[in-house]
């Protein structure tokens, strides 16, 4: 577990604001140096704790109108590696979790619309070897998404 001080708290918190905030800029709110700031950006990346900065796409902006949550069973948990690698061969597939219960993994996939919905479910998901069951919701919306707050 990596430990964070205030500076790489606040650092990721202005961040959060605008991940295209140039460093300066962060150095001049936070009133530390620009060499600090990037080197506590390069020390958090290379710790893991920062994974990436990269844009937050709405989806629904660019015809992704339909979002689901489905949560599949493996005929043997032993497939779990190649069903992954196949499903990350799925584009529309945006996250997969290992998960307890029910379902060995959890997947969020996003749609066009139903019809797209209903071909990567029955065509390409349900078609990939040593998945047993699929069961999905769809959602609705997203009532906020976040990250861990400090």
């Amino acid at each position: 577990m990596e430990v964070l001080d205030e500076y790489d708290i606040n650092i990721i918190k202005e961040l959060e604001k605008d991940g295209r905030m140039a460093f300066s800029a962060i150095a001049t709110s936070l009133k530390i140096s620009n060499t600090m700031v990037h080197q506590r950006i390069n020390r958090l990346i290379d710790q893991g704790v920062i994974t990436g900065i990269k844009p937050v796409i709405n989806e629904k902006k660019i015809g992704y109108d339909w979002g689901a949550f489905t949560g599949i069973t493996l005929n043997k948990d032993a497939d779990s590696k190649r069903v992954i690698d196949e499903l990350k061969e799925i584009p529309e597939i945006t996250e997969c979790y290992f998960i307890t219960g029910s379902f060995t993994l959890y997947i969020k996939m996003i749609a066009k619309d139903h019809e797209h919905m209903r071909k990567l479910l029955y065509e390409k998901i349900d078609n990939i070897p040593g998945i047993a069951k699929t069961d999905s919701i769809i959602e609705l919306g997203c009532a906020f998404k976040r990250n861990v707050t400090f």
